[in-house]
């Protein structure tokens, strides 16, 4: 779909956590390095009864708060308030909304961008008000927050209430992890490569493990986060899009229908795990009190105040069903208060077949090609080398690692935050990074299946002390079929 760049952008829930942490400051970024375009006017609402002026305040503390000094400057930051100002909304109050579409109407030069960053349960309702203002026809796109609905039936719902407005061209569904640019080099690794991608598969992979590990709590998140949990906070969405990214086969060429193509062909091959295999292949657990950093941290339940069940670490072993991946487990993980915060990719590539150091007693460890994500970028090869001396006993081997520290490797060049890419690509119209209807859905029906399983065999998480890489459940998930966690 061909856009011209947005002229005005909307922006839902301005004053909340997600648009003072992320947001803003992105704006303020892209603006600093001149990359907003000249005619872009921001207009940010939210239920806050503030002033222009108070907002203005507010986003100028966020910035300094979020921005290192070096990367802003007076200049900077009043450049991007002279573009942004702020209208209190209550979406609950009709007359409200009206203010803000004849505000919109009487503002709009060009494209509009729309992004929604408040609870999904208001998509629908704000899609019709700007539609009945006649807001959302040609011209006219909108971004949206995950979790896209809290299961497969309220994810249709949302997307159907949604599509009522927006056709599907024009709904950019944000994963801001697609905006990272590990996960963007992911790609690239692939299939910029000729070195990778013939070995990128069942003949020569053993097994791959991808893991988002966090050292914080919920972090005054309690409310949201006891109704979601880990299953549908992180796994549905996160963990699934960097298993598609892994597992996909090259597409065409890199546009989004290509790309996106690609991605849910892995999501319809996932293997359904349920029935028996829900004990076997899918682990939950929840934290209890422990240290973190050497810092003594409460548990979970303790930070929510009541009792729970709700699962704050999950384990699964995956299996995608196409000539590609056929008898590879992926094993997918991700938890709350672990020993260390990462996100990385591991593909653990078979043993040599015939060792011809064996009878030295030399141990050949199988070839790893890691790709860590954060918290910081570099790329590792882990390969058997001959280890120094004289080898009288006989060859000694060690493993070791050849690694692309991107820090390094660019070091003159600025490191993006995530929001800053998928900005710049909603304002300029290129989707590529952002999620389609069938993705999300096809992803919930997976997970809804799993979470089924656990509630019927009353699966309730096993406790894991904080600052611990999850429950012992989690260990055995992979070492019954001979593997190991990477830690």
């Amino acid at each position: 779909m061909n856009s011209q760049a947005a002229s005005l952008l909307v922006i839902f829930g301005a004053t909340g956590d997600l648009g003072q942490r992320m947001l803003l400051p992105s704006l303020h970024s892209l603006e600093r390095d001149g990359l907003l375009p000249e005619s872009l006017q921001i207009l940010c609402c939210a239920r806050s009864n503030l002033d222009r002026e108070a907002f203005h305040a507010q986003v100028a503390e966020s910035i300094t708060r979020r921005t290192p000094p070096q990367d802003r400057s007076e200049d900077s930051v009043q450049r991007l308030l002279a573009r942004v100002d702020y209208l209190p909304v209550d979406l609950e109050d009709q007359e409200s909304i009206n203010r803000l579409t004849r505000l919109v109407t009487e503002r709009r030069t060009g494209e509009v961008l729309f992004h929604l960053s408040t609870a999904p349960r208001w998509y629908g309702h704000v899609c019709a008000a700007l539609g009945a203002a006649g807001l959302t026809g040609p011209g006219t796109r909108v971004m949206m927050e995950k979790p896209i609905g809290h299961d497969f039936a309220s994810s249709v719902g949302i997307n159907d209430a949604v599509a009522t407005t927006f056709d599907e061209g024009r709904i950019y569904r944000v994963d801001h992890y697609l905006g990272k640019e590990g996960v963007q080099n992911l790609l690239a690794l692939r299939f910029g490569n000729a070195l990778f991608e013939p070995l990128w598969n069942a003949r020569h992979i053993e097994q791959v493990q991808i893991t988002v590990a966090e050292t914080v709590g919920v972090e005054g998140r309690a409310g949201y986060y006891d109704e979601s949990g880990a299953m549908r906070d992180m796994v549905q969405n996160h963990l699934l899009q960097l298993l598609c990214l892994t597992a996909m086969e090259p597409p065409s060429r890199f546009d989004p229908s290509a790309v996106r193509n690609e991605k849910i062909k892995v999501l319809r091959s996932l293997r359904p795990i349920q029935g028996a295999d829900i004990a076997t292949h899918s682990v939950s657990g929840q934290y209890s009190a422990g240290a973190v950093d050497s810092v003594a941290v409460p548990g979970y339940i303790e930070e929510l105040g009541a009792p729970s069940r709700t699962e704050t670490f999950v384990g699964l072993r995956a299996h995608i069903d196409n000539w590609r991946w056929s008898g590879v487990p992926f094993y997918l993980r991700t938890g709350k208060r672990m020993a260390r915060r990462c996100s990385e990719i591991c593909l653990q590539f078979r043993a040599v077949p015939h060792s011809i150091f064996a009878n030295g007693g030399a141990r050949v460890e199988p070839n790893a090609l890691v790709i860590h994500l954060q918290p910081e970028e570099h790329i590792s090869l882990h390969l058997m080398n001959k280890a120094p001396g004289l080898d009288r006993g006989g060859l000694r081997l060690s493993q070791v690692a050849l690694d692309l520290d991107l820090d390094d490797a660019f070091e003159d060049v600025r490191r993006r935050g995530a929001y800053e890419r998928l900005y710049i690509d909603a304002i300029e119209g290129n989707s590529t990074l952002f999620v389609r209807r069938d993705e999300v859905e096809t992803a919930w029906h997976w997970v809804d299946e799993i979470l089924s399983g656990w509630r019927n065999n009353e699966h309730g998480p096993k406790r894991y002390q904080a600052g611990t890489w999850g429950p012992s459940s989690a260990v055995t998930l992979t070492e019954r079929y001979g593997h190991s966690w990477r830690e």
